[in-house]
């Protein structure tokens, strides 16, 4: 961007893809991507507003960015059609038996008469935090198990490469 005469400030996210050639590149945002964040957040030590603000203001080079050790994997439950057209309405069930640092993140929820239903396409993002991955994505997808609503479904194949 520099190079053709556009200043950029804030926040770039690069998507990228593993295949056999090596890392390849799917998208660039700027913003805060979704499921994306939910991974990064959680391991951030830093506070962030400082980030953000340097990096708003042109220095983010000058602040100091920690981490947790540790991984974070994260699985997108989405509603039967998703991403089509889905359903809304449905209920969900079993985010009270999750182990109590599992994180869970409302995308597409409400509550109705007192009821959480489904109301979007991507409906929770459930994450796993831990020191060693393969017991990070083990214990996420079985977390992940324990919720339910009618006609959910989510990638069972989440970084299943890695490690």
């Amino acid at each position: 961007m520099r190079e053709e005469g556009h200043l950029y400030r804030g926040l770039l996210y690069v998507g990228l893809i593993l295949t056999s050639a090596g890392p390849k590149v799917l998208e660039y945002n700027c913003r805060f991507g979704d499921p994306e964040t939910e991974v990064v957040l959680p391991l951030l030590k830093s506070d962030l507003v400082p980030l953000l603000l340097a990096s708003v203001r042109g220095g983010i080079k000058d602040v100091a960015l920690e981490n947790h050790p540790g991984y974070a994997v994260d699985v997108v439950l989405a509603s039967g059609g998703y991403p089509q057209a889905y359903e809304k309405g449905k209920p969900i069930s079993g985010l009270d038996m999750l182990e109590e640092d599992i994180l869970v993140f409302h995308a597409g929820t409400k509550l109705e008469n007192g009821q959480l239903v489904t109301a979007g396409g991507r409906v929770l993002n459930i994450v796993a935090t831990g020191s060693d991955y393969r017991t990070t994505r083990r214990r996420l997808y079985e977390n992940v198990a324990t919720v339910h609503f009618d006609k959910m479904h989510y990638r069972r194949d989440i970084g299943g490469k890695v490690g």
